[in-house]
């Protein structure tokens, strides 16, 4: 039921009402007497909240409700609020027809695998418990039309936390999300906010929800026509943040990676990193003397090493960045603000990152029937003809020229391949390496 950002995908075939009221009965069986709710701008929204609160106060569990907000939003407010559990109605970066839950922790990350397990055990079996008809739960409406303060607290939260310059002008591509509340922190510094796609609108009309660069190309004109200093672009729950310099250009993942571990950690810390990552990242913490530690692909993955003793920061390269000490959930207006202070006190974000050095990477993929069984091959062969071999998620094999990563997708019938390293010719060598490994594990089957 549950992938690595909770339950996702097609409305009215995987996500369905019914699911929602499953969800919200296991969430109050499962213990949680008060529940935040919160969810995105899509329209299937209103239908699924609706649902899981039905579920949630069925069961006995209190529920308030914050309205349409972002996912970070949603999260810090379980922690203000004190209550149990939370739960957002959001397919975050997935196109329009698409919907889905995130569970979050009264800590305010996301549900781990055993508790998502649990969860989805209650629903299967139907082992829900009922509340006697005197013990039904309550709704509270905390919305903005209702006065409500999820996202007063959020905006004030990201000033008090960041030393916001009030100098800057910067463009904000809010993709037609929720997540509206890093430019109103920005505005409300002194920066000048240009605001793009800002109208709520759950069939992102203004481009597609996932901030990649071929989605924000008007971005990209608007800020190197303009005199921004720098354009952040959110996906439609705004737990992502990309960004772009002030010459237009669409940042790598990986380099904001660099630029945010950098800043973030010290001699002897760690920041937790999926298995895919850069070794631009590594290099970048070992001139502070700090180090990464790799975690499975997932942001819910990453949040579980960051909540670690010595772990200073947390991030993917696909825009999910996680400050431990602040909040377990990844923020994208949060590091929209970090990003904004960095210029602010650096100058230039374009210098920044050329300041950075470029490493070469291949990456395709095999279709395949028994991607799960090649992967276990693949295996089995490196560890026995390598020395530092990872199976974390997938293989990861590192060497003195590089690493590649063989790995099964989550979602389609492909083994993914990736290979880097700091020259072309040893990252071609690495990539080939990887596409034999995959090819004599094929053979090991037949």
């Amino acid at each position: 039921m549950f992938g690595t950002s909770g339950v996702r995908g097609p409305v009215g075939e995987t996500v369905t009402a019914d699911l929602a009221l499953g969800i919200g009965r296991a969430v109050a069986t499962d213990g949680a007497a008060s529940v935040v709710v919160g969810r995105d701008a899509r329209d299937s929204g209103r239908m699924l909240v609706r649902a899981l609160t039905a579920g949630l106060i069925e069961c006995g569990a209190d529920v308030i409700d914050v309205g349409v907000e972002a996912t970070p939003t949603v999260a810090r407010a379980v922690v203000r609020e004190e209550a149990d559990a939370g739960l957002v109605v959001t397919a975050s970066h997935n196109p329009a027809p698409d919907n889905g839950i995130k569970l979050w922790t009264a800590s305010g990350r996301a549900f781990d695998e055993e508790r998502n397990d649990r969860i989805a055990e209650i629903v299967d079996a139907e082992s829900f418990a009922f509340a006697a008809h005197d013990a039904i739960g309550g709704v509270e409406e905390r919305d903005a039309a209702a006065g409500g303060d999820a996202r007063t607290a959020h905006e004030r939260a990201l000033r008090e936390s960041v030393p916001l310059p009030d100098d800057l002008s910067v463009v904000v591509d809010l993709g037609n999300g929720a997540g509206r509340v890093a430019a109103d922190a920005l505005h409300a510094a002194g920066c000048d906010v240009e605001a793009l796609n800002g109208q709520r609108d759950g069939r992102f009309p203004g481009r597609p929800s996932e901030p990649t660069a071929a989605n924000c190309e008007t971005a990209c004109e608007v800020v190197a026509a303009t005199d921004a200093d720098l354009g952040i672009v959110h996906d439609g729950d705004a737990d992502r943040t990309m960004a772009i310099d002030e010459r237009g250009r669409f940042l790598p993942g990986d380099a904001l990676l660099a630029l945010f571990a950098r800043r973030e950690a010290e001699a002897g810390d760690r920041v937790a990193v999926p298995v895919d990552t850069s070794l631009l990242v590594a290099d970048a913490l070992a001139e502070v003397g700090a180090e990464v530690t790799y975690t499975p692909v997932g942001d819910s993955y990453v949040a579980a090493e960051a909540a670690k003793p010595g772990v200073a920061f947390g991030g993917e390269p696909s825009g999910s960045w996680i400050w431990p000490d602040r909040t377990l959930c990844p923020d994208g207006p949060l590091a929209a603000c970090v990003l904004t202070a960095l210029v602010g006190a650096e100058g230039s974000l374009a210098a920044l990152v050329d300041d950075l050095p470029e490493y070469p990477i291949r990456r395709d993929s095999v279709r395949t029937g028994d991607k799960t069984a090649i992967v276990e091959r693949v295996g089995e062969i490196a560890a026995a003809e390598y020395d530092d071999v990872s199976t974390l998620d997938g293989v990861r094999v590192e060497t003195d020229a590089g690493w590649f990563l063989v790995r099964a997708s989550g979602t389609e019938p492909l083994v993914r391949i990736t290979a880097e390293a700091r020259d072309e010719d040893d990252a071609a060598a690495l990539f080939g390496t990887a596409r034999d490994l995959i090819d004599r594990a094929a053979e090991d089957g037949d």
